[in-house]
C-alpha cells in the first residue's frame, strides 16, 4: 500500500483503525471500482481509489463513535452501494463486535452487490430488497441516513415505521444548516453535531429523541 494511501486513512487515527481494517475497505474499493463499470456503485465524479477514500470512506467511518454499540442490530437506510453501511460492519468486524448491520436496499443489483461484498469480506449483514417506506414496526439500536432522503421525510419515516431504536444519525452537507433549521420548525429534536472530518461545510447530527410538533 503506497504512502500517498496510508496518509489519507491517517485521518482515522482517532478511530483507533487497524491494518486489517484498512485491508477491507481497499478489498471494498477494488469492488466498487469493478462494479462501477456494469452499474452505478457511485457516481462517476467520485470513480477514482483516492475519491473514494476521501469522500466516502472517510466520511461514512466517522461516524463509528455515534453507533450504538450495546445493540443486537444497526440500520442502514437506502443502503445504496453499502454507504455508510458496509464501512461500519468492516469497523465492527475488526473490533470483534457482533452486532448485524442491516442494509435496505430496494435495488436488485445494489442489493445483490451488497450481498457479494458481506460474503467475500465475511461481514455480519444482513440485506433486504425492500421498499423501507412500506415496513412498519422496525426495531433496531442505532439508524444511520446518507444521502437517502431529505431529513423532514426521513425524521417522519422513523416517527411512523420505527417502534423502537436509539440514535439516529444524518450526514448533513453544504446546505445542511438551512435543512436543520427548516426542519425545527415541524420536530422537537434532542441532538448532539459534530464537524465533518473529510469537508469544512458537512456536519453530522446524532439525535436521540424526535417528537413531531402539534
Amino acid at each position: 500500500m503506497d504512502q500517498e494511501i496510508l496518509n489519507s486513512y491517517s485521518r482515522l487515527n482517532d478511530l483507533d483503525v487497524s491494518r486489517e481494517t484498512i485491508s477491507d475497505f481497499e478489498n471494498y474499493i477494488s469492488m466498487i471500482l469493478e462494479k462501477n463499470k456494469k452499474i452505478n456503485i457511485i457516481s462517476k465524479n467520485t470513480a477514482s481509489k483516492k475519491s473514494i477514500i476521501e469522500r466516502h470512506i472517510l466520511d461514512s467511518a466517522q461516524i463509528i463513535d455515534f453507533v450504538d454499540l450495546n445493540n443486537n442490530t444497526t440500520t442502514d437506510l437506502g443502503s445504496g452501494g453499502g454507504l455508510p453501511g458496509i464501512i461500519v460492519a468492516i469497523i465492527l468486524k475488526n473490533m470483534k463486535n457482533n452486532m448485524n448491520v442491516h442494509l435496505y436496499e430496494k435495488s436488485y443489483h445494489k442489493s445483490h452487490f451488497l450481498r457479494e461484498v458481506s460474503k467475500k469480506l465475511k461481514l455480519k449483514t444482513e440485506i433486504f430488497q425492500k421498499d423501507i417506506f412500506k415496513i412498519k414496526n422496525i426495531k433496531t439500536g442505532t439508524i444511520m441516513s446518507r444521502a437517502f432522503k431529505p431529513m423532514p421525510v426521513v425524521l417522519n419515516l422513523v416517527n411512523e415505521n420505527f417502534s423502537s431504536y436509539e440514535n439516529l444519525i444524518f450526514f448533513m452537507g453544504r446546505n445542511g444548516k438551512k435543512i436543520f433549521e427548516n426542519s425545527l420548525r415541524d420536530w422537537d429534536l434532542e441532538y448532539t453535531e459534530k464537524k465533518s472530518l473529510t469537508n469544512k461545510d458537512s456536519f453530522l447530527l446524532n439525535i436521540k429523541k424526535i417528537r413531531k410538533k402539534n
